[in-house]
C-alpha cells in the first residue's frame, strides 16, 4: 500500500499488455512505446545508460521486512539498505513520489521527497514509468501510518519498460493470454506466482524427503531409441550424424531400473516426459515426473513412500495437511483407502467382472454401459475403460485403485494371489490420476513374452504400445532384485496442492496453438 492511503492508480496512457505490439500508429500501446522509447533515447543523449550491467544490493525485501517490520509508525532510522525491484505502483503528490517496488520475496514502499534527493535527483524520478526495474539506497522507516518504507537519497534505473504493465484492475483477462506471456503474467497476478511457489516447494519437499531415505538422485537419456515404459505415443525425431531415428521419451522407467540391475539399489529420477497426445486440462505434451526404484521391495512399500511423499510435500508447500478438494475437506495425514479395480467396476455395473471371462461377455458389458470396445482389446483393456467410465471421476479423496489385469501392466508382476492380476496400483485424487507403482516384472523370459504382446499390439495398429527393447532384456538377464516402483506426476500434484483445475496454471510455459499475428 501507499503512505497515508493515497489512491495508487497507475499512470495514464497506461493500457492492457495483450494489446498487440504492431498496433496502429496513435493507438494507445503504440502512442505509449514510442514516448518511452523517446525517454531511452533522451537518457542515452544526456549520457546515462537506461540498462546497466548490474547492480548490488544489501537485502532482499523480504529481509527488510523481516528485520525493520516491527518499527513503530511515524518512525526514521539511520539504518541504511540498498533494494532492487520493479516499479509496481506510482504517486506524484508535488514534493513526495510515493512508489511500490516490488522483488522475487516482496513488496516494499519507496518514499521520495524534492528535499532529500534535489530537483535533478527528483526530477528523474517523476520520469519513471510503471514497470521500469530500479535499484535505490536509503534509509529504513515507518511512515505516520506504520507504513515500511524505504527513505531514497539515491536511485539507479537498471532497465527501462518499453511495453506498459497490464491493467492493474482487470490483468490479463484472456486466459490463453496469460499462458502465452506467461511473463506479463506473473508480474501482475500474484495467485500465478503463488502456483509456482507451491509447485517448487512440492519438489524440493520430494527431495528432502527421498534423500532422506537414501535414494540416489540420477539423470537418464531424453532421446531413446526404443519407446517404452508407458502407453504412449511418442515424438519422433532424427541424429543426422548416426543416421537413426530416436523418440522422445515417455517414461524414465527402463533405464532407472537398468541402474537397479547395476547395484544402485535407491534410484530417482526428476525429470520431463514427452508424449504426443491431445492438450486438455490434465494433459500437456511435456510433462514432469517423478519415478522411484526400491531394490528388496515391493508394490506395499512404494505405496507407503507415496503417501509419505505428498502428504510431506503438503506441509512443506502449504503448512498444513488439510486440503479443500472437491469440496471436502481432506487431511491427507489419515491413511489413504484402497480399492479393487475389478470390485469398484463389478459393483459399477452390477455384475462380477475379471480378466478370466472371455472377451465376448466382457464386450456385452462394456455395450449395456455405453462404452465403446476397438477390435484388438483384450479383457483388460475392456474392464478398464469400465472403471474410467464407471469410477474415476467419482474418487474425491486420495485413493489407491489396485489389482490391474496383466494385459494392461506389462512392467508389473503378476499378483501372488491371481495370475490375471498384477501387484500394481494407481493414485487417484479428484477424478485424476496422479501415480503409478507396482512391483517390478524381473523374470527375463516373461518380460520378453510381454513385449512381445507389446510389439503384436503395436503391429496391429495400436500406436501407443511399446516394442521388445533387447537391451532392456539383457539388462534383466544379469539379474534384477526384488523391486518396487513408483511415478508420480509432479504437475498433478502441484495442481492438487495449488488448488487449481488446469494443468496449465503449473506449467510456467505450456504448450499453445501457435499465435495468430496481423502481420
Amino acid at each position: 500500500m501507499l503512505v497515508d492511503d493515497q489512491d495508487t492508480s497507475p499512470v495514464d496512457g497506461v493500457e492492457d499488455a495483450e494489446q498487440a505490439a504492431d498496433a496502429p500508429s496513435g493507438s494507445g500501446l503504440a502512442a505509449e512505446r514510442e514516448r518511452r522509447l523517446s525517454r531511452i533515447a533522451e537518457i542515452r543523449t544526456s549520457g546515462a545508460e537506461p540498462y546497466p550491467y548490474r547492480f548490488d544490493r544489501s537485502h532482499a525485501i523480504s529481509e527488510v521486512r523481516d528485520r525493520w517490520g516491527d518499527l513503530e509508525a511515524g518512525t526514521e532510522t539511520d539504518d541504511r539498505v540498498t533494494v532492487a525491484g520493479r516499479v509496481m505502483l506510482l504517486r506524484d503528490s508535488g514534493k513526495l513520489i510515493f512508489a511500490t517496488l516490488r522483488d522475487r520475496s516482496a513488496d516494499i514502499q519507496l518514499f521520495m521527497s524534492r528535499a532529500v534527493i534535489g530537483d535533478d535527483g527528483f526530477a528523474e524520478m517523476k520520469e519513471l514509468d510503471l514497470g521500469d526495474w530500479v535499484g535505490v539506497e536509503g534509509a529504513v522507516m515507518t511512515t505516520r501510518k506504520g507504513e515500511l518504507s524505504v527513505k531514497v537519497d539515491a536511485c539507479s534505473l537498471l532497465s527501462k519498460a518499453v511495453r506498459p504493465l497490464p491493467d492493474k484492475w482487470h490483468g490479463l483477462s484472456d486466459t490463453d493470454t496469460r499462458f502465452r506471456q506467461r511473463y506479463a503474467d506473473l508480474i501482475v497476478n500474484e495467485e500465478a506466482r503463488r502456483h509456482f511457489e507451491v509447485r517448487h516447494e512440492v519438489i524440493s519437499s520430494f527431495r528432502r524427503t527421498l534423500a532422506a531415505e537414501g535414494f540416489i538422485e540420477v539423470e537418464t537419456p531424453v532421446l531413446h531409441t526404443e519407446a517404452g515404459g508407458a502407453h504412449a505415443r511418442p515424438f519422433v525425431t532424427h541424429h543426422n550424424t548416426l543416421d537413426m531415428e530416436l523418440y522422445l521419451r515417455i517414461a524414465l522407467e527402463l533405464h532407472l531400473k537398468r541402474l537397479i540391475v547395476g547395484g544402485m539399489e535407491r534410484v530417482y529420477e526428476i525429470g520431463r516426459i514427452f508424449r504426443n497426445e491431445g492438450i486438455s486440462t490434465r494433459h500437456n505434451p511435456e510433462f514432469t515426473m517423478m519415478e522411484l526404484y526400491q531394490a528388496f521391495a515391493d508394490w506395499t512399500d512404494v505405496m507407503a513412500i507415496t503417501e509419505r511423499l505428498i502428504t510431506t510435500a503438503a506441509a512443506d508447500a502449504t503448512g498444513s495437511t488439510v486440503l479443500e478438494i472437491a469440496g471436502q475437506s481432506v487431511d491427507l495425514a489419515e491413511p489413504w483407502p484402497r480399492l479393487s479395480m475389478v470390485g469398484a467396476v463389478s459393483d459399477a455395473v452390477g455384475q462380477e467382472v475379471h480378466p478370466s471371462q472371455s472377451v465376448a461377455d466382457l464386450a456385452a458389458i462394456a455395450a449395456e454401459s455405453g462404452v465403446s470396445v476397438a477390435p484388438g482389446w483384450g479383457p483388460g483393456k475392456i474392464i478398464e475403460e469400465l472403471f474410467e467410465h464407471h469410477c474415476e471421476s467419482s474418487i474425491v479423496r486420495p485413493t489407491f485403485v489396485t489389482g490391474h489385469p496383466v494385459e494392461i501392466s506389462p512392467l508389473a508382476r503378476v499378483d501372488r494371489n491371481d495370475p490375471h492380476l498384477t501387484e500394481r496400483f494407481e493414485l487417484f485424487v479428484d477424478g485424476r490420476e496422479l501415480a503409478n507403482g507396482y512391483s517390478e516384472l524381473n523374470d527375463p523370459v516373461e518380460q520378453r513374452a510381454r513385449f512381445e504382446d507389446e510389439q503384436a499390439a503395436k503391429e496391429a495398429g495400436d500406436a501407443e504400445r511399446g516394442t521388445v527393447d533387447e537391451d532392456y532384456l539383457r539388462a534383466l538377464e544379469y539379474g534384477m532384485p526384488p523391486t518396487g516402483g513408483l511415478g508420480i506426476g509432479m504437475d498433478r500434484v502441484a495442481m492438487l496442492l495449488a488448488g487449481v483445475d488446469s494443468i496449465r496454471e503449473v506449467i510456467l510455459f505450456p504448450t499453445l496453438r501457435p499465435e495468430v499475428h496481423d502481420r
